[in-house]
C-alpha cells in the first residue's frame, strides 16, 4: 500500500518535472518569493545499475505494417564505461497488426502471414562521461494542491543550481524483425510483376529481416532532491535521458517466395533496401519503481519504398535496482 501511494506520488511529481537541485543550503527566487531549501543530495554517478521496463503498449506507423502491442525491455549500465540495451516487442493480436488481419481476410496465394516481432540488443560505449554544472527550473509541489486547486494555481518555481551528467557514446548493436507484408503495393511502387500470376491477384506474404545499427547518443543524467520550506515536501529531479542517431545495415533481408495455386513463384523481382537510418529518445527515472518513454523516426531496411516508420512507446512499471537491497530507496 506504501509503494503503491508512493509510486502515485512519484509518477505525479515527475509529470510536472518538479525536481532538482542544489549544493547545501540555499536560497532560490520565485518571482517575488524567497524560497530557502536544503539539499538532499546531487548525485547523477549514483544511480541503478539495471532497468526493467514493462511496456503495456507501443504504437507503430510502419508502411510495412502499422501495428500496436506489447513489449520488454532492459538496461544495465557497467560502471561508467558501457550501457548495454536489450528489447523485444509484438503485436498484441491480429487486429492490431494491420498487414497481417488484411492478408487474412484477403490474400489470394497459400502464404500464411506472420505475426509481427520486433528484436533488438546492443551496447553504447562511454567515449566521454564527465559531470557538469547546470541550472534547473524546479516547480514548487505540495500535496495540498491536488485536482482542481493545482489546475487553478500558476505554477511557482525556483532555479537551483545542480549538476549534469553528459555521456557522448557510440552506440553498436543488433537488429530483427519479421512482419506480413502487401506485396501487391510493394510491386506496385516498384513498377514489377512476378511472372505467372495476374495483376489481378492480392498477395500478401512475409518479409524477415537481420541487422546491425551502428551510431552515436547524448545521454544527460540529473540526480538530486531538495527539501524547500514554506511547507513544501521534498521535490526532485532524477531523469535519465538519452537522444540517439542510428545508420542501420541488414545483410540479410529475406522476402517470402509466393505460393500460388500449389506453385511455388520466385519474389526476386521485388526490390530490397539493406540501409536504414534512425533518430530518437528515450527517458526514465532512477527509481525503484517509476516509468519511461521512448519515440523513434526513420527508415528501415527491408522492402525497397516501405521503410518509413514513426514508433511511440511507454514504459510502465520501470523497476530499477542497484543489486543493494540493504541501502536501496524509493525515489533514488
Amino acid at each position: 500500500m506504501q509503494k503503491s501511494y508512493l509510486l502515485k506520488r512519484s509518477f505525479h511529481h515527475s509529470l510536472i518535472l518538479v525536481a532538482l537541485l542544489a549544493t547545501g543550503s540555499a536560497v532560490a527566487q520565485s518571482k517575488n518569493t524567497t524560497i530557502t531549501y536544503e539539499e538532499i543530495y546531487d548525485a547523477p554517478y549514483d544511480i541503478n545499475k539495471l532497468f526493467v521496463h514493462f511496456q503495456p503498449m507501443y504504437g507503430e506507423v510502419f508502411v510495412t505494417n502499422v501495428n500496436v502491442g506489447f513489449g520488454l525491455e532492459v538496461n544495465y549500465y557497467l560502471k561508467d564505461k558501457f550501457d548495454f540495451r536489450a528489447h523485444a516487442r509484438k503485436a498484441y493480436a491480429k487486429s492490431t497488426d494491420f498487414t497481417r488481419n488484411l492478408a487474412d481476410k484477403n490474400s489470394e496465394v497459400s502464404n500464411l502471414p506472420e505475426i509481427y516481432n520486433y528484436y533488438e540488443i546492443g551496447a553504447t560505449y562511454h567515449i566521454v562521461d564527465r559531470e557538469e554544472d547546470t541550472e534547473t527550473k524546479v516547480i514548487l509541489y505540495s500535496d495540498r494542491f491536488k485536482g482542481n486547486k493545482w489546475a487553478a494555481r500558476v505554477p511557482e518555481y525556483i532555479k537551483v543550481p545542480s549538476k549534469v551528467r553528459k555521456i557522448y557514446g557510440a552506440r553498436l548493436g543488433g537488429i530483427a524483425y519479421n512482419t506480413a507484408s502487401d506485396f501487391n503495393r510493394a510491386m506496385e511502387k516498384q513498377k514489377v510483376t512476378i511472372e505467372g500470376i495476374g495483376d489481378d491477384v492480392l498477395i500478401f506474404g512475409n518479409v524477415d529481416v537481420k541487422g546491425l545499427y551502428v551510431g552515436g547518443s547524448l545521454g544527460l543524467i540529473k540526480n538530486f532532491a531538495i527539501k524547500p520550506d514554506k511547507g513544501y515536501g521534498v521535490l526532485s529531479n532524477d531523469l535519465i535521458f538519452n537522444a540517439f542517431f542510428d545508420i542501420m545495415i541488414a545483410p540479410s533481408v529475406t522476402v517470402e517466395d509466393i505460393i500460388y495455386q500449389g506453385n511455388i513463384f520466385s519474389s526476386a523481382p521485388i526490390k530490397t533496401n539493406m540501409f536504414g537510418v534512425r533518430a530518437g529518445m528515450d527517458g526514465k527515472f532512477n527509481r525503484e519503481l517509476g516509468w519511461g518513454y521512448g519515440a523513434e523516426i526513420g527508415y528501415r531496411p527491408g522492402i525497397t519504398g516501405r521503410g518509413m516508420f514513426v514508433l511511440l512507446k511507454i514504459s510502465l512499471p520501470v523497476y530499477g535496482t542497484n543489486f543493494n537491497h540493504r541501502k536501496e530507496a524509493f525515489g533514488k
